[in-house]
């Protein structure tokens, strides 16, 4: 039972949903007036460019030979998902999230792009950081940095996120697919640049 439940959590809690995730909540607590038809035409731009491409590139990937699994299990297998990760973000912060209309979305992306790459580097050097790891952290960095930008509450929020973030890592080592210093490494690429980059908008 805990073995479905725990593994339900990686699935659950995909990386693939999380700038998604981080981009509706954004939308959600932001006083800033955004018309609602600009609004769901990025969330529909980032449900097919963030999820729907990625699955579909999966699967060719996996047609190809390239991966075995959806969860890329070795440093191998994460190099070309990953390469094709960041052109996908890279593509979003020059079509769909502008500076000049949502500062922090746009810096938000900026901070996911850096942390693809550090995995990517990561990768080539075969250390295989939790890329779950890396988008609750990331998203949990960007959160407490809203929370002080719009000056609004949202220890809830923050309380929830850090249940799921130590839902998240108990399920990847339970399941096996990293180790202590693999989620403590993922951790760190997912804060830091969010971290750092707050210096730009904040």
């Amino acid at each position: 039972m805990i073995h479905h439940v725990l593994k339900s959590i990686s699935v659950i809690f995909h990386p693939l949903i999380m700038p998604l995730a981080g981009t509706l909540f954004y939308f959600i607590k932001s006083p800033r007036y955004i018309p609602n038809e600009i609004i769901k035409a990025k969330l529909v731009s980032l449900a097919i460019l963030t999820i729907a491409l990625p699955i579909l590139l999966y699967f060719l990937l996996k047609t190809l030979g390239k991966v075995k699994s959806i969860y890329l299990s070795t440093t191998k297998e994460r190099i070309l998902p990953l390469i094709l990760n960041a052109i996908v973000t890279l593509l979003i912060i020059q079509r769909v999230i502008k500076p000049n209309q949502t500062i922090e979305l746009y810096f938000f992306f900026v901070g996911i792009l850096i942390s693809t790459l550090s995995c990517l580097i990561l990768a080539v050097l075969k250390f295989k950081a939790s890329i779950h790891m890396v988008a609750i952290s990331g998203i949990f960095m960007f959160f407490i940095a809203l929370s002080i930008h719009f000056s609004i509450n949202i220890n809830g929020n923050l309380a929830l996120l850090c249940v799921i973030m130590g839902a998240i890592a108990t399920s990847r080592l339970h399941l096996k697919a990293h180790t202590y210093s693999e989620i403590i490494m993922g951790m760190f690429v997912g804060f830091i640049p969010q971290l750092i980059l707050i210096t730009n908008w904040l």
